[in-house]
């Protein structure tokens, strides 16, 4: 096939994989679709689809990838300007989840120990399993993957990391419940949104506990810690009559969740798979920072929106994005000084990363500009940071993996 026929047609199927997820589209929301055309079938970093950043206590870029049916680890202690040879965590190829809004998960505890979290399909349903795995050698080697439960359902959409006593908690979406509620008889929508704290940072899980049920079974989870190290779970919930909207759950402690919030009442009704999940930060006053995507009644597209007593109540929803470019993906950070917030955006012709600030905690944004482009597939946009700066995590089709800084915070 000629090299300009192959990137006309890979671009047409970019175009239509971000159209899928914005107003008029709906039903094309729940296929599920491959997140991604891979570059080649390699374990190595230029192969993968879903790349995922975090940074160590002392400073060390880790990345955690999905190519080649494995997952891989690197390190830079240079801002991504070169990484270590990769370490591959998986070392035999799996049926990974491939879903738009899956990916591995990588927690880095203050020793330097590091945790991965994935998912994995099980069957021709798009039934998954969550498994972990740990490295206490810097990377250079992982403990064979396990369950993080032992239930026999379907479990994905996982979310990790450590609080401030070291401690590892996770929660993901499960369809256990669904096998009581045939069993008797009845419907059940969606699934359940469980978690779970281990203690030795990964290496045994005890029993999984519920933290809400009735949620929309098919959109990342996004998670926070509050000042006081206490987990927030932001995700799509089922409110009433099929109503997919957004809500938090705030726990006390990690074995103790509050009840569910709701973010904002968009009323978008779908008996279908959005496959796209929000995003939350927490800033250190406490501030709750969310960002999320809806196709509802009463709005539609891209809204950010902050909460001052612990997302009890939620300010009114700000629209995100030229609504003309399809915004999607929108990722939000809370940096030492500074909200950083990107989204995609497509032209018809050309993926962009567009950025916003704020400098006083939400309540203004700066005018967005764009900090990345592409003309191929790319990975949904990341935001991370050192403590000193903010980066933008990006994997792109054409261009690779691209890191690039943001805002000097010191």
């Amino acid at each position: 096939m000629p090299t300009s026929l192959a990137n006309s047609i890979r671009t047409r199927l970019a175009a239509a994989a971000v159209l899928a997820l914005w107003p008029g589209h709906a039903p094309a929301q729940m296929q599920h679709q491959h997140g991604g055309e891979a570059a080649c079938s390699e374990p190595a970093l230029h192969c993968a689809t879903k790349v995922t950043p975090a940074f160590a206590a002392d400073g060390t870029l880790w990345l955690a990838w999905m190519a080649g049916g494995r997952i891989s680890v690197a390190s830079s202690r240079d801002a991504g300007k070169s990484f270590s040879a990769a370490a591959q965590a998986t070392p035999e190829a799996l049926n990974l989840d491939w879903g738009p809004d899956a990916r591995p998960k990588i927690a880095i505890d203050a020793e330097g120990g590091i945790a991965l979290a994935f998912s994995i399909f099980k069957d021709k349903a798009f039934n998954g399993q969550v498994l972990t795995t740990r490295s206490l050698d810097g990377g250079k080697s992982f403990a064979g993957a396990r369950p993080i439960t032992a239930s026999n359902e379907s479990q994905r959409f996982e979310a990790i990391g450590f609080d401030g006593n070291g401690e590892l908690f996770a929660v993901w979406l499960d369809k256990r419940n669904r096998v009581q509620a045939r069993e008797a008889g009845r419907k059940y929508e969606g699934a359940a949104l469980f978690f779970a704290t281990s203690n030795d940072g990964g290496v045994a899980w005890p029993e999984a506990r519920m933290a809400a049920e009735n949620t929309c079974e098919c959109c990342r989870i996004a998670l926070a810690f509050d000042p006081s190290n206490r987990p927030v779970a932001m995700f799509r919930n089922i409110f009433g009559d099929g109503v997919r909207d957004h809500a938090v759950i705030a726990f006390a402690d990690v074995a103790t969740p509050g009840e569910p919030r709701r973010v904002s009442e968009d009323d978008w009704r779908i008996a279908a798979c959005p496959h796209h999940g929000p995003s939350l930060a927490i800033s250190r006053d406490g501030t709750y920072h969310a960002t999320w995507f809806t196709n509802g009644k009463v709005r539609k597209g891209l809204f950010y929106a902050y909460s001052r007593d612990g997302g009890q109540t939620f300010s009114a929803p700000l629209a995100i994005g030229d609504p003309k470019r399809a915004p999607s993906r929108p990722y939000v950070l809370a940096a030492a000084k500074r909200l950083a917030m990107v989204w995609k955006e497509f032209d018809g012709e050309r993926t962009t990363v567009r950025l916003m600030t704020s400098a006083d905690d939400g309540r203004s944004w700066a005018q967005p500009r764009t900090i990345a482009e592409t003309a191929d597939a790319s990975d949904h946009p990341l935001l991370v940071t050192d403590g000193r700066r903010s980066y933008l995590s990006w994997m792109t089709k054409a261009d690779g993996y691209r890191f690039i800084p943001i805002e000097d915070e010191s």
